[in-house]
C-alpha cells in the first residue's frame, strides 16, 4: 500500500471536488431561502427581448427580423445535430457486411 498525502479526497478529481462544493453551496442556499408564497408576487407573462440594432455596414440579409426567426434557426441547427447523431444507426446496414474485414484489419495491427 502506498502512502497518500493527507487532506485530499481519495478517488475524487479536482473537478469533482469543485462540483461537489457548488452543489453543497446551492443546497445550502436553497434551504436558507424563505419559501415564496403565490399571493406575494403576480406572475408576469414571458416576453421575448428585442432584436439588437445592426452595426453600420452589416449586410441586409445578415440581421434577423425577429427573435422568433433566431429561435427557428437555432432549432433547425439542433435538428441537424440530431440527424448527425443518428448517422451511425443509418449507416449500420452498409457497414455490417464489411465489419468482419475491418475487425480483422484492426487485429493485424
Amino acid at each position: 500500500m502506498t502512502a497518500r498525502p493527507l487532506g485530499r479526497c481519495h478517488g475524487m478529481t479536482k473537478t469533482q471536488r469543485i462540483l461537489a462544493a457548488f452543489a453543497l453551496a446551492g443546497a445550502a442556499a436553497g434551504l436558507a431561502a424563505p419559501a415564496a408564497s403565490a399571493d406575494t408576487a403576480p406572475i408576469s407573462p414571458l416576453t421575448l427581448p428585442d432584436v439588437p440594432i445592426p452595426s453600420p455596414g452589416t449586410p441586409a440579409g445578415a440581421q434577423p427580423a425577429s427573435v422568433q426567426e433566431v429561435v427557428g434557426k437555432v432549432g433547425d441547427g439542433a435538428n441537424g445535430l440530431n440527424a448527425l447523431a443518428d448517422l451511425p444507426n443509418q449507416l449500420a446496414p452498409v457497414i455490417a457486411p464489411v465489419q468482419p474485414l475491418t475487425d480483422l484489419a484492426g487485429a493485424i495491427q
